[in-house]
């Protein structure tokens, strides 16, 4: 970056074919910087995820059955719920009209309702809890997420475990 801003400074004319071409590559390291911050985020997002599901694994189990997948999502998709319930009792407090917390109860409901909209159709994509390869995988995972990649996930849905 630093040899883009000293050719600026030697330009004269800001429409020169020198300052377009300075221009489009400015553009070019933007978009990129861009789209890594992008897959940053949603590199973080499943990483929490599957760091989630790894800290609430039932102790000495190999591999989860249908019911106990099925346990474990719908525990995933009411983590929010002491959360609701103790920004409900604080807006229920005082003689208020405003919403106490109302981003953040905003934001939960949000999610919270797409994941369950996906869970009851497409599926909710997490590990692979079924296969012994890949809870062994999650047993050893230490959180880092460039090991990302060697989750196989896959996509459960209520009709898939009933």
């Amino acid at each position: 970056m630093p040899k883009i801003k000293k050719n600026i400074e030697n330009l004269k004319h800001p429409n020169s074919r020198k300052m377009m071409s300075l221009a489009k590559k400015i553009n070019k390291e933007e978009k990129k910087n861009n789209n890594k911050l992008g897959t940053h985020i949603k590199h973080n997002l499943i990483g929490e995820k599957i760091m989630w599901f790894k800290d609430r694994l039932p102790v000495g189990c190999h591999v989860l059955t249908r019911p106990q997948t099925l346990e474990l999502i719908e525990s995933y998709l009411a983590r929010f719920n002491e959360e609701l319930d103790q920004i409900a009792l604080k807006n229920s407090m005082g003689q208020r009209k405003n919403r106490q917390h109302a981003s953040r109860e905003d934001v939960i409901n949000i999610t919270k309702k797409r994941e369950i909209e996906e869970f009851e159709t497409c599926g909710l994509e997490m590990p692979d809890l079924m296969d012994i390869h890949q809870m062994e995988v999650l047993r050893n995972w230490n959180g880092e997420l460039r090991f990302l990649q060697h989750f196989k996930l896959r996509r459960y849905a209520r009709k898939h475990l009933t």
